[in-house]
């Protein structure tokens, strides 16, 4: 659960500055925002939290293949190596990843009204059909901060050999439910910079393989 925060965000969840406006109409190269939204995603059945007022879902092409996309997200362990904003991950079983699966990972948090800096998210997978779906939830708490999150996931092979992968989160909150947009926007940028690092990550595995 919970799309990684960027560093980088110089707002906080109390005000809401013009800069969300644009933030909505822009993403990075290969990431997508469907203007026309569909059904939600979902999992085995399950999907996000329907009652959700901050709610984002975003999808890249990938050029590399399913197994390597699958295998990547899945090693949850190993994120921080190419995820900079995860500054730590820690497995809480064995094996591979699977419903029941948890997870504890750590990071930094933008500035906000709360003495927050980092958060501690424990994400538990709910759901997950091997190579197409994964749902998982948990709560992210820092100092005075605590969000419960959502995450879908689905993967699916397109035409070339590339790999489509969406993902859609929601969060519930005092503190992201008393400032919607901001809260919308601080997780368009973590879910957009997810998908933008697993997308490099996958690729230069892919193209620099040996043949």
């Amino acid at each position: 659960m919970f799309g990684t925060l960027r560093t980088g965000i110089r707002t906080t969840l109390a005000t809401v500055p013009l800069a969300v406006g644009l933030l909505a109409t822009t993403a990075p190269a290969g990431a997508t925002v469907d203007p026309h939204p569909r059904p939600s995603l979902t999992c085995r059945g399950a999907g996000v939290d329907p009652d959700a007022r901050v709610r984002y879902r975003a999808e890249i092409v990938i050029d590399a293949p399913l197994r390597t996309v699958w295998n990547l997200q899945t090693d949850v362990e190993r994120r921080p190596s190419w995820q900079a904003p995860v500054t730590t991950a820690e497995r809480l079983d064995g094996g591979p990843l699977r419903p029941g699966s948890a997870f504890r990972w750590t990071t930094p948090v933008p500035p906000n009204p709360t003495p927050a800096t980092s958060l501690e998210i424990t994400s538990t997978v709910e759901q997950l059909g091997h190579h197409t779906c994964i749902r998982w939830t948990g709560p992210a708490t820092g100092e005075g901060l605590h969000i419960d999150g959502v995450h879908v996931w689905n993967f699916a092979r397109t035409r070339d050999g590339g790999v489509r992968v969406s993902t859609e989160e929601t969060h519930t909150g005092p503190q992201v439910d008393a400032d919607v947009p901001t809260a919308t926007a601080i997780l368009r940028q973590g879910l957009e910079g997810w998908l933008s690092d697993l997308k490099v990550t996958a690729e230069a595995r892919t193209h620099h393989q040996p043949h």
